[in-house]
């Protein structure tokens, strides 16, 4: 199949989509929610088809989902995770998924961009809050970032699939293109304040990893570095808790 095909762009785009998860008791959830579209259930061998095993094979039999088998090595590879998969992982269609580049297309926008945001519950409570607030997606690379996970869509607390989350290798990828697009990076070491911006149509603020904060790399492609002015002597707050900030701004 030859690369510039429309075939193979939509076929790269269909598997660009789908998140792996792993873990009994989530492929359970998983299986009993009618909302999340299924591509295929992967399972050990080796399982003893009793427990939960019997409950996601009779769940996965009722809505006609594939099930491939595969020796435990196998399915380590496919989850990523041989300690936690439990013999069991599952492959699902997130429409909310979206390449990254699919932004330069849009009209406006107010984006939150992750640089090597690794703690999979930080991520988790990133996307509750945007989804909440007045955010239109998540930008989260592939490199150095946390992975979507059970963890993460345990501290999502249901939201992934209601906000759009735009991948790209790294934030250099896409920052470097978005020439009309005011970005902005958080530090708290920042002069300039949150509360001092005027909104424009296209907008997207940059946090950085727990501890060192967005890399210079990335804050060479950013407009403007902008803080969270804070009091008695609070030095920063944690990356969750400001992305919850941002996302309820005017």
């Amino acid at each position: 199949m030859k690369q510039d095909s429309q075939e193979y762009k939509n076929k790269k785009n269909y598997f660009e989509k789908i998140i792996t998860l792993y873990g009994r008791n989530v492929v359970i959830e998983v299986l009993k929610d009618d909302t999340i579209e299924i591509d295929k259930l992967h399972m050990a061998s080796s399982n003893k088809t009793d427990g939960a095993i019997k409950t996601i094979l009779s769940l996965a039999n009722s809505k006609n989902v594939k099930v491939v088998y595969h020796d435990k090595n196998e399915l380590s590879r496919i989850s990523k995770n041989s300690k936690q998969d439990q013999g069991v992982a599952v492959d699902i269609i997130s429409q909310s998924y979206r390449n990254a580049q699919d932004i330069k297309g849009l009209d406006s926008f107010r984006l939150i961009a992750l640089d090597g945001i690794q703690n999979p519950q930080n991520l988790g409570m990133i996307i509750r809050s945007c989804a909440a607030g007045n955010i239109d997606g998540i930008i989260l690379p592939k490199k150095n970032s946390a992975k979507i996970s059970p963890l993460v869509i345990k501290a999502s607390a249901g939201t992934l699939f209601k906000l759009p989350i735009y991948y790209c290798n790294t934030l250099n990828d896409i920052l470097k293109d978005l020439k009309d697009t005011n970005i902005y990076s958080l530090s708290s070491h920042a002069k300039n304040s949150i509360y001092d911006l005027k909104m424009t149509k296209k907008s997207i603020f940059v946090l950085g990893n727990e501890s060192d904060g967005v890399s210079k790399d990335v804050e060479e492609l950013c407009n403007q570095t902008i803080c969270i002015p804070m009091k008695r002597g609070v030095e920063s707050l944690n990356v969750a808790v400001t992305a919850s900030i941002l996302a309820f701004m005017g």
